[in-house]
């Protein structure tokens, strides 16, 4: 569900906490989902425009840096230039970052449900751990009438998406995205799924006991998960994601947890 307008942009209109991003409900902890931001853009095709939304389609790995920046942030791999759906720096680090007249910042919730020991947030209610999970089901439009509006049908598109928070690492675990356009996700700051690009849903997944060497993890530790997304075409929109992690917050807001 789409929280208060926390960021606005100067030249906008008051707004109100409005529309859905999932249903059901689960508990990971004392929390039934987790708490992010998304942040709203004007489309390139209309005035004032945003040159990495609505434009270029095509797949666009290698986007970002390895590795999380200091300040929690994706780092752009392309000081300097540019790559085949984005147009430099500058414009990159807006997408997660609060900027008048360029983004308008939304408090949002992601409901999950249970499938098992699967805890699965789906923008639809069919996703909620029943469905085929290849088939997309297009309904990830948490910005619908708030923000700089509706660009696109009847949806607002044109947002990216911003979740922080931590989790045990108590072997086993499992976490998978399906959706569009890019996703990034990092477990202790590094990189772990890949999904840049403007295309169709697809699918990344990890499997921590694989990458537990790597990433440098010790059972019953606590680790630091950020995942990133971004909604740079018009058309589908589609947001899932399926865990068996035992998350410690209910998601971060500037480093700080939320407590609903």
């Amino acid at each position: 569900a789409l929280g208060p307008l926390i960021s606005p942009a100067a030249d906008a209109g008051s707004s109100s906490p409005a529309g859905s991003g999932g249903s059901g409900s689960a508990q990971s902890g004392n929390c039934s989902g987790l708490y992010g931001v998304v942040r709203d853009f004007r489309m390139n095709s209309t005035t004032n425009g945003h040159p990495d939304f609505e434009n270029a389609i095509a797949e666009d790995r290698g986007i970002v840096e390895a590795t999380l920046g200091s300040d929690g942030k994706p780092v752009y791999a392309h000081p300097g230039g540019t790559t085949p759906t984005t147009h430099g720096q500058a414009y990159f680090d807006e997408w997660y970052r609060d900027v008048p007249d360029v983004n308008m910042t939304y408090l949002v919730g992601l409901h999950f449900v249970s499938n098992g020991n699967v805890l699965t947030f789906g923008a639809c209610a069919v996703d909620n751990g029943l469905a085929d999970a290849g088939i997309p089901s297009s309904c990830y439009f948490p910005l619908d009438t708030q923000g700089f509006g509706n660009q696109y049908s009847s949806h607002n598109l044109s947002f990216t998406t911003e979740i922080h928070t931590a989790f045990t690492y108590n072997g086993g675990e499992t976490f998978t995205f399906q959706g569009d356009d890019d996703v990034w996700v990092f477990i202790k700051d590094q990189l772990v799924i890949d999904l840049g690009g403007v295309h169709m849903q697809q699918t990344g997944s990890i499997n921590l006991d694989d990458q537990a060497s790597k990433l440098g993890l010790t059972k019953g530790e606590v680790y630091p998960l950020a995942v990133f997304n971004a909604e740079r075409h018009s058309g589908e929109s589609n947001f899932r994601l399926d865990t068996t992690f035992a998350f410690t917050d209910c998601g971060q807001i500037n480093g700080v947890p939320i407590i609903p």
